[in-house]
């Protein structure tokens, strides 16, 4: 079987506050995303999220629906954001296929029949990372790339967080029903993502990290503000990110990470920010 999957369930905050190490990873952390010839995801009872990867090296994949979806065909009742955080691949959609270069992205609305995801070469395969979120209205399948989205640079140099935010799967970009994604880029020299933390309690979140080099790591930040957290991450791992928690990271390295977003509404900005020295 060439799909996998696993339910993690929601936990309350102060039940998380006794977690240790190891009940920490296993709740919050995904680890095995890009198995050779596998799709593999994480159903979340956090808005219902999906966070997943496929990774179609040999044969093309097919996104097909799984059993607690209950529906006919995964995007059914379902919309998806895909980006490429590998070589060159395509993502057919119908009859029609989209070519995803590195960083680029695809949105494809509920009511589409599975994605079929495939790589160009075999030598340098395709790696589709991809969050999915229900969805009420079907709107159009589009290609994002970098160009199209919404730039923001933040941060600076001497606090460590000089970083590009590309808001690719974004209100102001495409339509979405509830689901939005970017890609936030950290300058050489700059390790700090998303400093001054914040939560969103009308929306959950997924962070995926990528491009940090072997021997690497990245320590992510979470918990309630005056009861954070951290999980220790490598390359090319996602952590799911609760309404009531921080979303904060620092590493050894600069690096991207790929931000996905679902719940109440699709204001990026709507967030209560907590300054560094508020942290606990």
């Amino acid at each position: 079987m060439s799909i996998k999957y696993e339910i993690r369930f929601a936990s309350h905050p102060a039940d998380a506050k006794n977690y240790d190490t190891k009940r920490i990873r296993e709740e919050y952390l995904v680890e095995n995303l890009f198995v050779k010839d596998e799709i593999n995801m994480v159903y979340t009872m956090y808005d219902r999220m999906i966070v997943g990867g496929a990774f179609p090296v040999t044969k093309q994949l097919a996104q097909e629906t799984i059993d607690p979806l209950k529906a006919p065909n995964f995007l059914h009742r379902r919309e998806i954001g895909i980006i490429n955080v590998g070589g060159a691949g395509k993502v057919k959609v119908g009859n029609k296929e989209y070519h995803l270069d590195f960083k680029e992205a695809l949105y494809v609305g509920c009511g589409n029949q599975e994605p079929v995801f495939s790589s160009d070469q075999t030598e340098q395969p395709a790696k589709f990372y991809f969050n999915s979120s229900p969805a009420h209205k079907s709107f159009p399948t589009r290609k994002v790339t970098k160009t199209d989205a919404v730039v923001l640079e933040l941060g600076s140099l001497e606090t460590s967080n000089a970083r590009r935010i590309n808001r690719m799967l974004v209100r102001e970009v495409i339509e979405t029903c509830q689901l939005q994604m970017g890609m936030t880029e950290l300058q050489p020299g700059s390790v700090w993502n998303t400093m001054p933390a914040h939560t969103h309690s009308r929306r959950m979140e997924a962070y995926f990290y990528f491009e940090l080099p072997q021997g690497q790591a990245v320590c992510h930040f979470m918990g309630q503000p005056d009861e954070t957290r951290h999980i220790w991450m490598k390359n090319e791992q996602a952590v799911i990110s609760p309404v009531w928690s921080i979303h904060s990271a620092a590493a050894t390295h600069n690096y991207t990470f790929i931000w996905g977003m679902a719940g109440e509404n699709l204001d990026y900005n709507d967030m209560d920010s907590i300054p560094p020295d508020g942290l606990l």
